[in-house]
């Protein structure tokens, strides 16, 4: 798979992405009676399939441009979700059914005396915000280190992202780890101070999740547009001669692997704010199988084309359970299938070689001679 380095649809994506949550955000202000109202429906739906766009350009990010199949994504999209839903949880306070100001609900249930040390701070939103980043960097920095250090590439790197993942799915389970075991976080009331159930809220939220997709769109182009980037594509397609030519691929790899691990923890954040729970759910190894699907489906090594695919199979998603929700599977797997034999470079990859195609046919097109008149042609 050859990528290009020319990126101008990431500069028209990140365009679309802010319009488009600019215009449902203020269309959700105006009377629900309206002809250009938004629903609060629309709204929450739209705010989720933008928040899987992160974790899908996270994974173009490593797929496309290092060659790591990642299996596991979804497990730093996940831990984002629950640091950010450790702040919402206590932002609850002595509103919870058990009235307990210091102590979430779930906590009071199993008789827990005391808040666990590593619950300490994220009543502060700033905190939290730290966490979201930290907590996922650590793992991937931790990961990456021995799995790239170790040379593990391939098929076995794509196993052990997603014995991660799955890892990780069965210790959040536990209610004895404190994260609200099989219920996860769930029943927030509100982030700063503002009513997560204002229309007001959810237009602020669904605005910033454009703003910042955007922003790491961007962040992701201009990574990989430069000499960065060049290695990476590099390192992919032949890792053993840039390691002869003096490079660390596993360097290259580890910085990509954590940049992007933040990436999907930011979206597991938003994903959080906008949807209202978080639980183990979000660790299945399916969640991050099918993010590569987007990936697929938008196009690999793109960046504009996974946040397309993120969004278009995800709103197939929807309309596609409604009708044959029993069908879903079946009819994703017919989706990878049909990508990977007819559209390997994906939709923006088709786009592009139509619009090539047309270039260079206009280029080539014969332009007639000009006779001058009275002079016969010979």
């Amino acid at each position: 798979m050859k990528t290009s380095m020319d990126f101008r649809s990431v500069r028209l994506a990140a365009g679309l992405v802010l319009l488009l949550s600019a215009v449902l955000s203020l269309g959700s202000l105006l009377p629900q009676q309206g002809v250009f109202s938004v629903s609060p429906f629309v709204v929450t739906i739209v705010g989720k399939y933008l928040s899987y766009a992160f974790l899908a350009l996270a994974i173009d990010l490593v797929w496309g441009f290092a060659g790591i199949l990642t299996l596991g994504h979804a497990a730093f999209f996940a831990l984002g979700g629950y640091a950010m839903g450790m702040y919402l949880t206590r932002e609850i306070g002595a509103r919870g059914v058990y009235g307990n100001a210091h102590l979430p609900d779930f906590m009071v249930f199993l008789s827990w005396s005391d808040l666990p040390w590593y619950w300490m701070g994220s009543e502060h939103f700033a905190v939290s915000v730290l966490l979201v980043l930290l907590v996922p960097g650590a793992l991937a920095a931790l990961f990456g280190w021995l799995a790239f250090r170790s040379r593990v590439s391939g098929v076995y790197l794509s196993i052990i992202t997603q014995a991660l993942t799955f890892a990780l799915m069965l210790a959040f389970f536990q209610n004895g780890l404190g994260f609200g075991g099989n219920n996860g976080l769930t029943d927030f009331k509100d982030v700063l101070g503002f009513d997560l159930h204002q229309a007001r809220t959810r237009a602020a939220l669904l605005a910033l999740t454009g703003v910042f997709l955007a922003g790491s769109l961007m962040l992701a182009r201009w990574v990989v547009s430069g000499r960065f980037g060049r290695l990476l594509v590099a390192v992919r397609d032949a890792e053993s001669r840039t390691r002869f030519m003096g490079y660390r691929p596993d360097h290259a790899k580890l910085l990509v692997w954590i940049l992007s691990a933040m990436i999907a923890a930011v979206g597991g954040a938003f994903y959080v704010l906008q949807v209202g729970i978080i639980n183990p759910g979000e660790f299945t190894p399916g969640n991050s199988i099918e993010a590569v699907i987007w990936v697929a489906v938008g196009g690999r090594g793109t960046l504009s084309g996974a946040v397309l695919g993120a969004v278009l199979v995800n709103f197939g998603k929807t309309l596609f359970t409604a009708w044959m929700p029993e069908f879903w599977l079946y009819g994703l797997g017919f989706l990878f299938i049909a990508t990977t034999l007819f559209l390997p470079c994906g939709l923006v990859g088709l786009v592009g070689s139509m619009g090539g195609r047309a270039g260079r046919n206009a280029r080539t097109d014969p332009t007639p001679e000009l006779v001058e008149p009275g002079r016969d042609e010979e």
